[in-house]
């Protein structure tokens, strides 16, 4: 049997609390939930970051090493570079607090976005030639300056 308000009705529960903290009415907040609630915000935010960080690396991995590309292949990594890297800098702009994740979030974004780029890479077709692992760079070959500057492609 589902016996709090959490766990039956999340929205009720997320406009209860509200109410109650607009009241001043700690007494009655849930403040085991709540505590893990705001946990969880501030991960997803990270999450979200990194994940972003991943797929904007991703594609300036695969621009520098698949420079011989067609132009319409790199469009699309030109535009993911561009729509990702615009989510990285509004997940700064909303939480500057992240810019001290930034760092640490490249580290762990790096070899996830090394392996997609590897991926994508081995799918190359239509004669585009496929990438040795060794093209590949081991570390991260950009600055968080190139990495956020809107006008840095490799």
């Amino acid at each position: 049997m589902v016996n709090s308000l959490y766990e039956r009705d999340f929205q009720q529960w997320l406009i209860q609390t509200k109410t109650l903290l607009q009241e001043r009415k700690f007494e009655s907040i849930d403040i085991e939930h709540l505590v893990e609630e705001l946990e969880y915000l501030g991960k997803s935010d990270k999450k979200a970051l990194l994940s972003n960080l991943k797929i904007l690396l991703a594609h300036l991995i695969k621009l520098q090493v698949q420079h011989d590309a067609p132009s319409e292949m790199k469009s699309s990594w030109y535009r993911s570079v561009d729509e990702h890297r615009i989510r990285v800098l509004d997940d700064l702009d909303n939480s500057p607090s992240l810019k001290s994740y930034l760092e640490t979030a490249l580290v762990d974004a790096y070899p996830s976005a090394l392996c997609l780029a590897i991926k994508e890479g081995k799918r190359a077709s239509f004669g585009v030639k496929v990438p040795q692992l060794d093209e590949y760079p081991e570390n991260n070959p950009f600055s968080i300056e190139q990495i956020l500057d809107e006008e840095f492609y490799p």
